[in-house]
């Protein structure tokens, strides 16, 4: 039987600290499979994350994970995300797992392309993350040129069947 904790009605801590076992979840993993809606309809992508500390550009109530990706503004799903109150929702697990020991992660949230000192920040944990693309000049500069992004979940569940089938915890930001 599933486990949740947070409020009764299944919504989360609503309001409280992101738990550190989500949070570990989330550095635990490098690829998201991000998900959003357009004038098409329904559609995903996977891009390569990395979490960070709060962004202090638009701060909220409550802390709470931030990750931050690499993609085109012209992408479809740059285009779609690049709009004022662009959500995404996103999930992040590792491949090959047995379904006794499946762990992931689903999430929602919105996006916004980062700019100034605020993408300069961030780009440095891209990098502490990834250190390939600082290695490969022509990789990084491709990247340095391309919208790095800021997701901001709002509600995050981590699922942990190695403490039972259907195991979840959830967090929302309130």
């Amino acid at each position: 039987m599933a486990q949740k904790t947070g409020t009764e009605d299944g919504n989360g801590t609503g309001g409280s600290p992101c738990p550190e076992t989500i949070r570990r979840a989330l550095a635990a993993h490098t690829t998201m499979t991000l998900a959003y809606t357009d004038e098409d309809g329904p559609q995903a992508c996977a891009v390569l994350y990395a979490t960070g500390a709060e962004s202090t550009a638009a701060p909220a109530a409550v802390p709470g994970p931030v990750l931050y990706f690499v993609t085109a503004a012209t992408t479809r799903h740059g285009r779609a995300l690049a709009g004022p109150g662009a959500r995404a929702a996103f999930t992040a697990q590792r491949d090959g797992q047995e379904w006794t020991g499946l762990t992931g992660l689903q999430g929602r949230g919105d996006c916004r392309i980062l700019t100034g000192a605020d993408r300069a920040a961030a780009w440095q944990v891209y990098l502490a993350r990834f250190p390939f693309v600082a290695g490969s000049e022509r990789l990084r500069d491709a990247l340095e040129r391309t919208s790095l992004w800021e997701l901001r979940p709002d509600w995050l569940r981590l699922i942990d069947n190695g403490q039972g089938f259907g195991h979840k915890e959830e967090w929302s930001r309130g």
